[in-house]
């Protein structure tokens, strides 16, 4: 009997993908997680129903979320990623030979661990003894920790649930206290294509808490549309003005200098939808 997994996150569209085998699928004390393993997209994590990141094209998203902010600041020693338990994130910043420090701050403990099991390309990293491991609230972590971090980054799950606080004008605001004095914080930020109303609140909030905010869009096949924003706010450096004259090669699959400042050339209805 053929097994498909049908992921309807945005209400009118639905996306299905054939399943090869059900690898883990089990209740955590916050969510609903699955890895299956799909035909076309290798294995493939879910929570709640929603596919969070898979084999074939997770690099996508790991690496723009990460070497975007990492190029921008001139010298990233410490750097906080909320949410983020399947460890994509925390490898691609610990290529910086820079970083001294990453935090990954995770509620569920059950992501980690079941992603270091099933995904251990993507989740690597996360015994690297410059990788700290945080198991709790990232609203709270980033409240009790001022003036830290170099940078800050958001990997989170869509804003419903337990990833809900993670976004909003006030998270933003503590994200800002919880920066150095030239901090840059950057997030994934849906699609403008289906959530158009979503990706212009969350870039609003931003801007009220940053001087220099601005998205920019990345070519993700898994995600819905297939064309997915990430909003950076910087209290000083400008991403899309950034020093790429040093970048040294990291073996990156996705990320180029040249798609670092490509990647904030807007469509007109981006453009036009932030106005």
């Amino acid at each position: 009997m053929e097994m498909w997994v049908k992921e309807s996150q945005i209400g009118d569209a639905v996306m299905t993908y054939k399943v090869k085998e059900t690898l883990v699928r089990k209740k955590t004390k916050y969510q609903d997680l699955a890895i299956v393993d799909t035909y076309a997209l290798g294995r493939m994590l879910l929570l709640d129903g929603i596919v969070q990141t898979t084999i074939n094209d997770e690099y996508v998203y790991h690496e723009m979320i990460t070497h975007i902010p990492l190029f921008t600041h001139p010298n990233p020693k410490k750097v906080l990623v909320v949410g983020g338990g399947d460890g994509g994130t925390i490898r691609e910043i610990l290529k910086h030979t820079s970083v001294e420090k990453a935090v990954l701050c995770e509620i569920d403990e059950d992501v980690i661990k079941e992603c270091k099991k099933y995904l251990p390309e993507i989740s690597c990293a996360l015994d690297d003894p410059r990788c700290e491991i945080f198991i709790g609230d990232g609203i709270k972590y980033v409240h009790e920790h001022k003036n830290e971090f170099d940078v800050v980054i958001v990997d989170s799950t869509d804003p419903f649930g337990a990833a809900e606080g993670l976004f909003g004008g006030s998270f933003y605001k503590e994200i800002f206290n919880c920066l150095t004095e030239d901090g840059i914080f950057v997030a994934q930020t849906e699609t403008p294509f289906y959530l158009p109303n979503q990706v212009k609140q969350i870039y609003d909030d931003a801007k009220e808490a940053f001087p220099i905010t601005k998205i920019f869009m990345a070519a993700i096949p898994t995600y819905p549309s297939g064309y997915w924003s990430f909003t950076i706010g910087s209290k000083k450096h400008d991403p899309e003005n950034a020093d790429l004259s040093k970048v040294p090669n990291l073996n990156t699959r996705y990320y180029t200098k040249k798609l670092h400042k490509a990647s904030f050339v807007l469509p007109k209805y981006v453009e036009d939808l932030l106005k």
